[in-house]
């Protein structure tokens, strides 16, 4: 019967519950990140304390391209530079923000996650099969703060989803242990994913 199922769905892509944890740090940002090519070379440079070789490395670029944006040389960047600078930008802006977003979802807000994916379920003496579900609810802080410390540990994107599915069992359809007790749900699939903070 798994194999019916599996044959049914089409093939996940990706690191979707990875994409969409960074997806919400950057919602919290309080000013928006530079959008130049220069500015953003500043920014990087800054981050980078002033080492145009860390910088170039990274970048994947010659240390003179960068000295050349940083004085205003060169504006226009290739489009796997510009590319580059704009993610690591995003990747290094606010991380005081981002910090207490992560800390206030661990400690007490927790995260709002909406998942669109294929979820299959076992229960004590009886089982369901499975179907994609658009569910959309509240993740505890407990939750919230197990998977940004697997993430921040570096876990995979299967590594993150049993903890994910387990949180959403937990709100959505057990309601915190108050209903259909003993279900586990697992979802694969994933077609779209979208936390919160």
């Amino acid at each position: 019967m798994d194999d019916q199922h599996e044959s049914q769905q089409p093939a996940a892509r990706g690191s979707k519950v990875l994409d969409a944890l960074t997806r919400a740090e950057r919602k919290v940002f309080t000013r928006p990140a530079p959008k130049s090519a220069k500015a953003q070379m500043k920014f990087l440079l800054t981050r980078a304390k002033g080492s145009t070789k860390a910088l170039a490395e990274r970048l994947g670029v010659s240390r003179r391209t960068v000295q050349r944006y940083r004085a205003g040389q060169l504006k226009k960047p290739q489009k796997r530079l510009q590319a580059a600078l704009v993610e690591e930008t995003a990747t290094q802006w606010q991380p005081q923000v981002r910090a207490q977003a992560r800390e206030r979802a661990a400690t007490s807000g927790g995260m709002q996650v909406e998942v669109y994916a294929y979820f299959g379920f076992e229960a004590s003496g009886s089982s369901d099969d499975g179907r994609e579900r658009y569910i959309s609810t509240a993740i505890s802080p407990v939750y919230a703060a197990e998977i940004l410390r697997l993430r921040e540990a570096g876990a995979t994107e299967e590594e993150l989803h049993p903890v994910v599915a387990e949180a959403i069992t937990e709100s959505y359809f057990t309601d915190s242990g108050s209903r259909c007790r003993g279900l586990r749900a697992d979802f694969t699939h994933v077609r779209s994913i979208n936390f919160e903070f």
